[in-house]
């Protein structure tokens, strides 16, 4: 798998005329994320966050800052035909943006489609056709297999095959989205019939989401050689799991209601162009783990097919909210810790001649370390709701209550370059219904 090219966007040195952009601790320059916000009550748009401003690439297009031939793709509510355009144009786009951004002389011209970002509300990136959530985070997927099966945690599939599942599509949300407590089916260890009400074992999962590009037709497959080139961008996801409900469902056909009330993702994509200084080497297997089948297997994948991304979870409830608590980061950890790279995700996905298209999202599942302060859930941290963590206020939580708020960050770094964020993936838990 090539990995996008490392080019003159990327220059550290490159600074951009927009004040605050320097140093921004997620959208300087070297970022420049694509998004869909609206202005002022206006109809959704594309934009480019820049520091605390967002440009308004439909506008600049319109009167020829950027080339017209991306008017049709600039000129939609959501980004499915930016994330179809070839690599290759993706990445003139990008090259230009950068330089109306960083060259003074184009100031005057791009200041009027400047936006303040805290003026803008923020929409749902792409159209998503389809949604599949995968289980490639092998310390979660280890921590959670121990709770249900001590003495065999991973199931005999998991080092051979990428897992995954079809989520639902419907209810991904954007960062910001209330969830309301999911009502559901559980049944008790000791009950001798299940009953229904309230999620009693509410939880996260710590993930990133993975933008579809261009896809493939029906019947065809991607080549992991070739994966690259149907990445468009990242984002950071939670995966809402209603653990109740998952233990009395989630056998023989997996997750269901336990996962399918929401999912929230952050608004901006931080594509694959930005992403080319963070690619780095996936972590050798451990001597004795299977080698991959042939289609899953490409050594310059392997070479730098991961993520030089870090990732943090707070917690904030609502009494530490009103008491001007700062939230408490739960955990946080490298997205290194995938067994299964994303190349590898999307080449399985399509692997038997399932089509993908522009502006599907794939989830990695929860990304945890090797020890608690590390792991992506509650679930894991609390072991199972045994070991309760203590807030600054005095409360504990072994799961999540109503009031709170959970908020994942990550930043992507590498020696010599600037480094970039994701924005935030938030959301409040409210009272079921």
């Amino acid at each position: 798998m090539s990995r996008p090219a490392i080019d003159a966007t990327h220059d550290p040195k490159r600074i951009s005329w927009v004040a605050g952009a320097h140093g921004h601790v997620d959208f300087p320059i070297q970022n420049l994320p694509l998004g869909v916000f609206s202005h002022a009550g206006g109809e959704a748009r594309i934009g480019v966050a820049i520091g605390n401003e967002i440009l308004d690439l439909k506008s600049a297009c319109a009167v020829d800052l950027i080339d017209p031939a991306f008017q049709a793709a600039l000129g939609e509510t959501a980004l499915n035909a930016c994330f179809a355009l070839p690599a290759e144009r993706r990445t003139t786009l990008r090259a230009r943006v950068s330089d109306l951004l960083s060259n003074p002389a184009h100031r005057p011209a791009i200041e009027p489609h400047l936006r303040a970002a805290s003026a803008c509300v923020m929409h749902l990136p792409a159209r998503i056709g389809d949604y599949t959530d995968f289980y490639v985070g092998i310390h979660h997927a280890t921590n959670i297999g121990k709770l249900f099966r001590p003495d065999g945690p991973l199931l005999p599939n998991y080092k051979h095959i990428p897992i995954g599942y079809h989520g639902r599509a419907s209810s991904v949300r954007v960062t910001g989205t209330p969830l309301i407590r999911p009502r559901g089916q559980t049944k008790a260890p000791d009950a001798e019939a299940p009953g229904f009400g309230p999620c009693k074992r509410l939880d996260y999962e710590l993930e990133m989401g993975v933008w579809v590009g261009p896809g493939n037709d029906l019947g065809t497959t991607i080549p992991i050689g070739e994966a690259s080139d149907h990445i468009a961008g990242f984002c950071l996801l939670n995966d809402w799991s209603a653990r109740d409900v998952q233990a009395w469902e989630y056998q023989p056909l997996g997750p269901f209601l336990a996962k399918n009330f929401l999912t929230t993702v952050s608004p901006w994509v931080v594509t694959a162009e930005a992403m080319a200084p963070f690619f780095v080497s996936q972590p050798p297997r451990p001597g004795g783990d299977p080698k991959p089948l042939a289609y899953l297997w490409d050594a310059a994948d392997q070479a730098h097919g991961a993520l030089a991304v870090t990732l943090s979870v707070h917690l904030a409830s609502a009494r530490m909210r009103a008491e001007g608590v700062a939230p408490l980061r739960l955990s946080q950890g490298p997205a290194r810790n995938m067994y299964w790279t994303v190349a590898q995700m999307l080449t399985h996905h399509a692997s038997n001649g399932c089509n993908l298209s522009p502006g599907d999202l794939l989830g990695t599942g929860a990304i945890s370390g090797e020890t608690p302060d590390a792991f992506g859930s509650l679930m894991e941290i609390s072991q199972g709701g045994k070991a309760p963590i203590a807030l600054p206020t005095g409360e504990t939580r072994a799961f999540l209550e109503d009031g709170d708020e959970v908020i994942f960050t990550a930043r992507a770094e590498a020696q010599g370059y600037v480094s970039i964020g994701f924005g935030e993936c938030r959301g409040v838990v409210m009272s079921a219904r």
